[in-house]
C-alpha cells in the first residue's frame, strides 16, 4: 500500500485546507481510510475515516462539524476539508488505511490505521 498525500501548509485560524490522498495497492471498498495526526510532544490522535464500503463516516470530536472526509472511488483518493482551523489543529497528518471488515467502526478510534503516508504538515497560525 502506498499513499501520495497533498494539501497541507500554512493558514491563519478560521481559514480553510484540504488534503489529499491517492491510494495504490488497495481498494477502497476492502479498507477504510483516513487521517491520524500528531503534534510535538503530543500522542497520535486519529482524526477522521471513511469506510466506503457502506459510506460512513467517523470524526474525532475535536474536529466535528468543522472536517469533512469524502472519497473518490474512481481515483483510489480521499481528501480531508478542514474548515474553521485552529491553531491546536497544528500538527503533521498522516494519510492511513487499514483492511476493513465490513463491520460499523463505532468511533474514529476503530479505524483500522495499519498503513501510513509520509505525513504532511499543517500549520494554523493565531
Amino acid at each position: 500500500v502506498q499513499f501520495v498525500e497533498s494539501g497541507g501548509g500554512l493558514v491563519q485560524a478560521g481559514g480553510s485546507l484540504r488534503l489529499s490522498c491517492a491510494a495504490s495497492g488497495l481498494s477502497l471498498d476492502d479498507y477504510a481510510i483516513g487521517w491520524f495526526r500528531q503534534a510535538p510532544g503530543k500522542e497520535r490522535e486519529g482524526v477522521s475515516c471513511i469506510t466506503v464500503g457502506d459510506w460512513r463516516m467517523y470524526y474525532a470530536d475535536s474536529v466535528k462539524g468543522r472536517f469533512t472526509i469524502s472519497a473518490n472511488i474512481s481515483k483510489n483518493t480521499a481528501y480531508l476539508q478542514m474548515n474553521s482551523l485552529k491553531p491546536e489543529d497544528t500538527a503533521v497528518y498522516y494519510c492511513a488505511a487499514g483492511s476493513w471488515d465490513g463491520t460499523y467502526l463505532h468511533t474514529v478510534s476503530g479505524c483500522p490505521f495499519g498503513s501510513w503516508g509520509q505525513g504532511t504538515q499543517v500549520t494554523v497560525s493565531s
